[in-house]
């Protein structure tokens, strides 16, 4: 017995040394971690400090704290930002439905503030903006060094009072002005029409009124065409829609969905995962959808395309869409404000990631280029910039090698079926309506999609 107690403490002992040597060196890495950031802490207040007793003109100190956190933020990617009280008031009262300006959703890239889409029948949409316009100047003033914030700050103004932006596109050999009266933009989130037999539901964006609009719309419609057996399918239009709330992203998807994974989402912490599956009922009483995409569809619009998508539940039409895989989740801070902080990735039913990857269409069908003031075609060029071309935009390592090289697979079948259209549009045409009952067949579709 004797034996066996020395023998316990000796183990004890020896294990209080192990531990000892293994956790010296982690309690000192840590330390000497948590004495870096203090140093850079320390070197911050001395730059702060520097910069109000020495700098060429006065400046306030709340604006330089106010730079410096949102330069922060926006160093980790494109869609985290600082919100002062005013744009955080601003953006609530935008998913709300109302808000003023010119009616376009901008993003920066290489310093210059990027159209992802105008919304339908604003000013911006009326005067000819188009989504991948870069915006070069307002109102004569260049925009080149400013945070996005403060050049959206320059576009506002009261309702009413003109504005010349300055337009650089895609095909224009020469940058050119645009002149746009700002108006209070009241958003109808869903506009909805019969043409034929056919309903039409174009959904402009993901605010609160998107699912009571669509509900409302598609009931009308429908009495409008006799009623669900003179409906022949649904075409939901999600072309130039720039997102906005998962939540109505998901009821939207769910309006055509009785069963099933709607999105899930993923973030640093596993166990902070979500998913959010369909519950009984669709809207379209089964009948056949067809889902349009372009390069200025993003984010929530990109959830529900690729949840009917994968669910075989709609063709899906178009060109790619912009690839904005990730969730921004709004945090408010002390003194009105809020930080919007990127803070995980949604993923389709089948586990793919959208983001810098787009939903490839199952049909590719490139819109005919517009006609200028002259009647002049203006060049539509195949390439659309997208998430995964912004400076900082987070990467997508979600795919094996095999996947990706089966989804690029795809991709080319799509294009080549696009160029025989101008070979012969008729067979082409008939083609695609085989590979449009094909994806409607049950099942979802495998995850290397």
């Amino acid at each position: 017995m004797r034996k066996f107690v020395l023998a316990a403490a000796g183990g004890a002992l020896a294990g209080a040394v192990l531990a000892t040597q293994v956790a010296g060196p982690l309690v000192a890495q840590e330390a000497s971690r948590n004495a870096s950031v203090y140093q850079q802490l320390d070197l911050f207040g001395d730059i702060f400090e520097r910069i109000r007793a020495q700098y060429v003109e006065e400046v306030e100190p709340s604006e330089l704290i106010e730079a410096a956190i949102n330069g922060m933020l926006t160093s980790l990617d494109p869609h985290s930002s600082f919100l002062p009280p005013e744009d955080f008031s601003d953006m609530r009262v935008q998913t709300r439905g109302e808000f003023g300006g010119l009616g376009i959703e901008v993003t920066q890239e290489e310093g210059f503030v990027k159209v992802v889409s105008p919304m339908d029948g604003t000013p911006a949409d009326l005067a000819g903006i188009e989504a991948g316009d870069f915006i070069t100047h307002v109102d004569g003033e260049s925009v080149l060094g400013l945070t996005l914030d403060q050049a959206v700050q320059m576009m506002r103004g009261p309702v009413g009072s003109e504005i010349v932006i300055t337009v650089v596109r895609e095909g224009r050999s020469e940058p050119f002005d645009v002149s746009i009266v700002r108006d209070t933009i009241r958003l109808t989130a869903v506009r909805t029409r019969l043409e034929g037999d056919t309903v039409v539901l174009r959904v402009t964006t993901f605010n609160d009124q998107t699912f009571p609009n669509l509900e409302e719309g598609l009931r009308e419609a429908v009495e409008e065409a006799g009623g669900i057996d003179n409906v022949n399918g649904f075409v939901l239009d999600l072309r130039n829609n720039p997102g906005g709330l998962l939540t109505q992203a998901i009821r939207v998807s769910d309006a055509f969905l009785d069963q099933g994974e709607i999105v899930s989402t993923r973030g640093r912490n596993p166990e902070a995962g979500e998913r959010f599956n369909a519950t009984a009922g669709d809207l379209a009483n089964g009948k056949p959808i067809v889902v349009l995409i372009n390069g200025g569809s993003a984010s929530a619009s990109e959830i529900v395309a690729g949840a009917l998508q994968d669910h075989r539940r709609a063709i899906v039409i178009g060109t790619k869409s912009f690839g904005k895989g990730s969730v921004q989740t709004v945090i408010p801070l002390r003194g009105d404000g809020a930080m919007r902080l990127t803070t995980s990735r949604y993923y389709t039913p089948s586990g793919r990631s959208i983001q810098a990857l787009g939903v490839a269409p199952d049909i590719i069908v490139q819109q005919p280029a517009r006609r200028d003031a002259d009647g002049e075609e203006e060049e539509n060029p195949l390439h659309t910039r997208s998430e995964a071309e912004l400076r900082g935009s987070l990467l997508n390592d979600s795919m094996s090698d095999a996947e990706r090289e089966q989804m690029e697979a795809e991709e080319r079948k799509a294009e080549e079926a696009a160029r025989l259209r101008e070979e012969d549009y008729q067979l082409a045409y008939a083609i695609d309506i085989l590979k449009g009952l094909s994806a409607l067949s049950p099942g979802v579709r495998a995850s290397a999609d």
